[in-house]
């Protein structure tokens, strides 16, 4: 009985035994396909210019914004109107490119336990955000999202945002250096509710 013949040169079966060919080969192609994908947006004003209107957060905004990351809001609300019917029928016009230029990180997210609050900044009061943080189940009987009581009682930490608008002005957000030298002061006598009540009610609203 003869042996089948032993395949030479560069072919599927040489590559799929061999595992650091494989490995090499699949680095190469997502390297070049990202290449390809991502580069070019890099350069498209779309993506890199602000919508018009468009302002860098507050420094009380900033602050809200931290609080949001740190209490995983993302986990449970997006950030991104797909343009969909459905989706601009419940939520608003859709999330465009330029409305995310100044956030580092940006909180697009995909996971809906809670609506998407893209558009949420303007449609309820300072005061429904503040009764719905403290106790969700009294203006929505459905709910389950955790209380957040205790940000009334927290005050925001004024000494870490000179550092933080410092780094974000690095990072391309035009923060002038009068703004960054007051944004202690902006800040002083203020709860950590306070901070994410004012981040809620800008989302959004540069877009109209």
């Amino acid at each position: 009985m003869t042996q089948p013949p032993v395949p030479t040169g560069f072919s599927h079966e040489k590559i799929e035994t061999n595992n650091f060919l494989m490995i090499v080969l699949i680095l190469l192609v997502v390297a070049v396909g990202g290449l390809v994908e991502i580069v070019p947006l890099f350069f498209q004003r779309s993506t890199t210019q602000p919508v018009a209107g468009l302002k860098p957060y507050t420094a009380l905004q900033l602050a809200g914004r931290d609080i949001y990351v740190r209490e995983g809001c993302y986990n449970c609300h997006s950030q991104m109107i797909r343009p969909f019917r459905a989706e601009t029928l419940r939520y608003g016009h859709y999330s465009t490119a330029g409305e995310f230029v100044y956030d580092r990180p940006f909180q697009w997210g995909s996971k809906r336990t809670g609506p998407d609050l893209q558009r949420v900044g303007g449609k309820y009061s300072d005061e429904w955000h503040r009764l719905h943080l403290i106790r969700p189940r009294d203006l929505v009987p459905e709910s389950n999202m955790p209380a957040y009581s205790w940000l009334e009682r927290t005050p925001v930490d004024a000494e870490a945002l000179p550092r933080h608008l410092r780094a974000m002005q690095r990072l391309g957000v035009p923060y002038s250096e009068e703004e960054i030298a007051k944004s202690a002061a902006a800040v002083q006598g203020r709860n950590e509710l306070d901070a994410l009540i004012a981040y809620l009610q800008v989302l959004g609203t540069a877009l109209k």
